[in-house]
């Protein structure tokens, strides 16, 4: 088999189509949160006094919006500077893309859910679940595609492959943190996720 015929099998698809489909699914995902914040009913002629106060109580359901909404960020950034040195894609790491992209489309039912019911443990274990189904799809993608150099670009270093690997254990350690916190207390188990760009940026110092 020449080198040609070899490439076609390896490239199934062009980076660019996967990452146009991630953007997809990434901006609609993260418009679908707002979703949850609701305006509340409120009766004719007493909006000045009673909407602060029910503004000001849906406080829970703001919090969840930018939690949700910053680590959905901090997955399409991960899933771009993964692609800005992976320049092919084979069949596996096509699937393992797609399988990452059905937990991202989940998080906003994951969301609504804890906005609702975030006093209750099972709801803030799924939501921390989901968001550890991504992080580990994520580093399994980035280890994929780095284990044999064959999607990559050549030039990239092993201390780099190594420091990605790092940064993608993050959110599946914090997720880790975050579930055994549903133990004790599950409305502020979500509190450790804030702490995910300051130690992103602790990597990317280094």
């Amino acid at each position: 088999m020449n080198t040609s015929s070899s490439k076609r099998l390896t490239s199934v698809l062009s980076t660019k189509r996967i990452q146009a489909l991630t953007d997809g699914v990434f901006a609609i995902a993260m418009t679908l949160l707002v979703l949850n914040l609701k305006v509340p009913t409120i009766p004719e002629g007493a909006a000045a006094q009673v909407l602060p106060k029910l503004v000001l109580g849906l406080w829970p359901d703001f919090f969840n919006y930018a939690l949700s909404f910053i680590l959905l960020a901090i997955f399409w950034i991960v899933h771009h500077r993964q692609f800005h040195f992976i320049k092919a894609i084979d069949q596996r790491l096509l699937w393992i893309n797609i399988l990452g992209l059905m937990f991202i489309a989940l998080i906003p039912f994951s969301t609504s859910l804890i906005a609702q019911h975030g006093d209750v443990q099972i709801a803030a274990i799924f939501f921390q679940c989901n968001l550890l189904a991504i992080g580990s799809i994520f580093y399994m993608h980035w280890s994929y595609a780095t284990g044999k150099r064959h999607l990559i670009d050549p030039d990239l270093s092993a201390q780099m492959i190594l420091l990605n690997k790092k940064r993608n254990l993050v959110i599946p350690t914090i997720s880790l943190v975050c579930i055994g916190l549903s133990f004790l207390t599950p409305d502020w188990s979500e509190v450790p996720y804030f702490a995910i760009p300051f130690i992103m940026a602790k990597y990317r110092r280094r």
